[in-house]
């Protein structure tokens, strides 16, 4: 994970970094979140569906914000005794779509996915005003569903 840009000490239940808006940032964003479920004894009920839903956010982030290819994500993790909620944050001013797709498109279905997914999911404004934070919510059963 030598891509990733560490922030200030995490608290107990979070953990917090910067990657490049490039797609090999989804890899290290999915181990990142293995690495801080397994330090929590957390990955059973989160690990396969946050994966998979932080996985999307990421590729949402690095496919549509419309940024300079130099500008950073910010991907947050926080983990409490009831649910994960997971944070990707760029300095796009886009707001995400909820697509229907047919059967034959290839592409389009990761939002879908995370609203299936997560207990619930949104976009709000950063803090700061520059950008917005894609987040979704993810309780134990969501990931035992999966």
């Amino acid at each position: 994970m030598s891509e990733m840009l560490k922030e200030q000490p995490e608290t107990a239940g979070e953990c917090t970094c910067w990657l490049p808006r490039h797609k090999k940032s989804v890899p290290t964003a999915r181990g990142l979140l293995r690495d801080f479920l397994d330090d929590h004894n957390s990955t059973e009920p989160f690990g396969f569906t946050g994966e998979l839903v932080l996985g999307e956010l990421v590729t949402n982030a690095v496919q549509h914000a419309r940024t300079p290819r130099d500008r950073l994500l910010y991907v947050r993790l926080a983990l409490s005794a009831d649910d994960l909620r997971l944070e990707v944050h760029d300095a796009g001013t886009q707001q995400p779509v909820l697509r229907h797709t047919n059967a034959d498109e290839q592409c389009g279905r990761g939002l879908w996915l995370v609203s299936e997914l997560a207990l619930r999911w949104g976009c709000s404004p950063r803090p700061g005003g520059v950008g917005k934070a894609v987040w979704a919510v993810l309780g134990p059963q969501t990931g035992a569903a999966a």
